[in-house]
């Protein structure tokens, strides 16, 4: 199943604004899949499974796990300082909100 540059787009805004367990768990399922028919990006479907993991989705960790078993130990670190970007941008837009 591909997915197009909008579904990806409002995928992504969806998880700025609010971001739930199920939005980031879309995420990996999308970028596991395909994007316009450019294939899986693992790096980025890891990346977003070990998010929702993280919020407490369940089938998340059962497909991080599928993942880091197919990807080399690079990709996986790529993954995981990924992860700890997004969460550190999120942390900051917390705080720039707090402080407006």
């Amino acid at each position: 199943m591909a997915f197009t540059d909008t579904e990806m787009a409002q995928a992504h805004d969806a998880v700025t604004a609010t971001a739930t367990h199920q939005d980031l768990f879309k995420l990996g399922l999308m970028y596991s899949t395909d994007v316009e028919d450019r294939g899986p990006d693992f790096v980025q479907a890891h990346k977003w499974f070990n998010l929702a993991a993280m919020m407490g989705s369940e089938p998340a960790k059962a497909y991080r796990a599928d993942l880091t078993d197919q990807m080399d130990r690079q990709d996986v670190t790529l993954a995981q300082r990924a992860a700890r970007g997004w969460l550190l941008e999120q942390k900051s837009a917390q705080k720039e909100t707090v402080a407006a």
